[in-house]
């Protein structure tokens, strides 16, 4: 069975994101959706929230798979007795980034290949970062994200402001 894992942040999921992931699942047996578990980052979303949103909108995809992970990204490769690891790039500065990790991974495991698929041209600008930003000042994220995903990041952030407004 042919394994790949995606692995990213995923806070939140998006368009790009998504495309990857159909994409992707189109070329092996078993895609794996590996939801970072970073403690040097504040992410927006918890790891089990950004778990159930992938869930959601990955749900028509048979042979996908969520889950999340912490520590090297080559330990979780292996704990899926996957030999792919699926990378998006929207840019050169994606690509130089990412060619790095993927030689330094190889040299490590050299089992472990890593697939590069260029994102579609309609979602190169976009990142979960500018999602967040327009979402937080109430900008339309519509074009960006799944409805549910919309949805959530309205959720989210009126809690935030409810908080914000109490303290």
């Amino acid at each position: 069975m042919r394994t790949a894992i995606y692995p990213g942040s995923f806070d939140p999921v998006t368009y790009g994101h998504i495309d990857i992931i159909k994409r992707s699942a189109k070329m092996v047996d078993k895609l794996i959706i590996g939801v970072l578990s970073n403690s040097s980052k504040t992410p927006l979303f918890s790891v089990e929230e950004r778990v159930n949103m992938l869930k959601e909108v990955t749900k028509d995809i048979p042979n996908v798979e969520v889950t999340s992970f912490a520590g090297l990204l080559i330990d979780f490769a292996d704990a899926c007795n996957a030999k792919i690891i699926v990378r998006g790039l929207r840019a050169v500065t994606d690509f130089e980034y990412e060619l790095q990790w993927a030689q330094a991974n190889r040299a490590v495991r050299p089992h472990l290949d890593t697939l590069f698929l260029v994102t579609n041209v309609e979602y190169s600008y976009l990142s979960s970062s500018a999602v967040r930003e327009l979402a937080r000042y109430h900008g339309d994220v519509s074009l960006f994200v799944p409805p549910y995903v919309e949805q959530k990041l309205d959720e989210k952030l009126d809690s935030k402001e409810n908080e914000h407004e109490q303290n």
